[in-house]
């Protein structure tokens, strides 16, 4: 990461206290309340400019689309190795600092694509893949993803495993057992919570760390 200007840092300061009092990042108006900004798009530069830096990521069309990327996040497996996360803090981004359980020594490397971080699986729902409660799964984080694969994703403040279908601006969320049924989510319906494609599974890892 470049060097931050100290305004810079001021507000990943910020950002940081906002996801750990509240679970989540500060909108664009807590940013201009507390930095005395003239209007949230002053606030967007100061966050387009910790992005390039390597200090945040920011999430299009989501609403306190804001990512608190670690050492270890922006480094992929570095000496620490991959992050695992288990349980998610509502709201919080999911690779915030505090869902953070743990770092373990795996070369990324071995998964295609590679790994930026382990999810501790909860449930059974995709008990037919494979993926079973307690695993760990590897995961590849993007926000695109193509019908058939394993992806992660959030839905409102919950986060979940399951293989993805999308036709037009409907998506359903498959288990991979009889006992769950499919979510369905219609992208189009601005009353309907935010869905969020945090990454692809490509890889699990059972009982062995």
């Amino acid at each position: 990461m470049l060097k931050l200007t100290p305004r810079q840092q001021q507000i990943l300061d910020f950002i940081r206290q906002s996801i750990k009092q509240s679970g989540m990042p500060p909108t664009r108006a807590d940013m201009c309340q507390s930095f005395g900004f003239k209007s949230p798009t002053a606030a967007e530069d100061h966050l387009k400019a910790l992005q390039r830096k390597g200090a945040i990521e920011l999430l299009p069309g989501v609403s306190r689309g804001i990512r608190l990327l670690t050492t270890q996040t922006r480094a992929g497996a570095d000496s620490m190795g991959l992050p695992l996360i288990g349980q998610v803090a509502a709201g919080a981004p999911i690779l915030a600092e505090q869902n953070i359980e743990d770092y373990f020594k795996l070369d990324s490397g071995k998964f295609s694509p590679a790994a930026d971080y382990l999810l501790r699986v909860r449930g059974q729902s995709m008990k037919l893949a494979g993926i079973l409660d307690g695993d760990l799964l590897a995961v590849h984080r993007t926000q695109e993803a193509y019908n058939g694969q394993i992806i992660v994703a959030r839905i409102g403040d919950e986060v979940t495993v399951k293989r993805f279908e999308r036709s037009g601006h409907y998506v359903r969320l498959l288990p991979e057992n009889d006992d769950f049924e499919a979510i369905e989510v219609d992208l189009s319906d601005r009353r309907a919570e935010e869905f969020v494609i945090e990454g692809l599974g490509v890889g699990v890892i059972r009982d062995t760390l």
